[in-house]
């Protein structure tokens, strides 16, 4: 089977609407999708009239922090009706309402005007992301393209990188459990962490309740995967698998283009 267990519309950071991805969806047959928008689930009352074939899994990738480094934490196949689920999605959005302020004001303090009101030009959904003020930044020709944007104010440790305001690791998990999910770490090559300190996170994680991990994450090297593999196995955990796709164009990260988990390993599907 096609499965794909990460990826995003234009209601957080991608450029596809809910609509629009899963007709992508169809186009490279997939067979399970679960679209995972950073700290909303607003795709799902969209997609969930849709007449489709596809097995549409519930899910959501919610920001937080592990000892002050920023990681994310998907959810999978949750009842998003469930009372926690939702005070845990409206915290982390009045934490993004009150990053995207911060952003602005550091944004400001270097010469930059109005750069909230310019990133909600480029937002579809209600929260305001780093890639909006990317794309504003492009726009008033401050950088030439996102990742100049990014390397220059955004990235990691620059004036836009601002994280101290997300739920803490236990309490992201807790939501997740609490609304009947199963919680995965994603991308787990992407934090530039020591393997000491990813053995850390994973233990705090499995402490916490966390379950599964993202062994393939978009375009990957078979050794970067087979180490994933191990690792999984290793803490016994779930595997999971996902494009983590944005937009149209980037072959790391395409939509249905995932390698198959190694057989060794557990698929997280194997608990719906």
């Amino acid at each position: 089977m096609n499965i794909d267990l990460h990826c995003h519309t234009n209601l957080s950071d991608g450029s596809l609407s809910p609509e629009e991805l899963v007709a992508l969806a169809h186009e490279r047959n997939i067979d399970i999708l679960a679209i995972t928008d950073h700290d909303n689930i607003d795709c799902h009352h969209q997609i969930s009239s849709l007449d489709t074939d596809l097995m549409l899994i519930s899910g959501i990738e919610f920001s937080t922090t592990w000892r002050n480094m920023g990681v994310h934490i998907v959810g999978l196949n949750m009842d998003l009706s469930n009372k926690d689920l939702l005070s845990g999605i409206d915290f982390q959005t009045n934490a993004r309402g009150l990053r995207a302020n911060l952003i602005d004001e550091k944004l400001h303090n270097l010469g930059f005007e109005n750069c909230l009101e310019g990133a909600k030009r480029f937002c579809s959904g209600k929260q305001v992301g780093r890639p909006h003020f990317a794309q504003h930044l492009v726009d008033i020709g401050a950088v030439s393209n996102i990742q100049q944007a990014f390397k220059r104010y955004l990235g990691a440790g620059k004036a836009g990188d601002i994280k101290q305001q997300w739920a803490d690791l236990e309490t992201v998990i807790s939501w997740i459990r609490g609304a009947g999910g199963i919680a995965v770490i994603a991308h787990p090559t992407k934090y530039n962490m020591t393997r000491t300190k990813l053995c850390g996170l994973i233990e705090d994680f499995i402490d916490f309740g966390g379950e599964a991990i993202e062994v393939i994450s978009g375009a990957q090297k078979a050794d970067t995967t087979q180490n994933m593999a191990k690792l999984c196995n290793d803490y016994s955990l779930l595997a999971s698998c996902g494009s983590d796709f944005h937009a149209p164009g980037q072959p790391w990260a395409a939509l249905g283009m995932v390698a198959k988990l190694p057989e060794s390993c557990q698929p997280v599907w194997a608990k719906w």
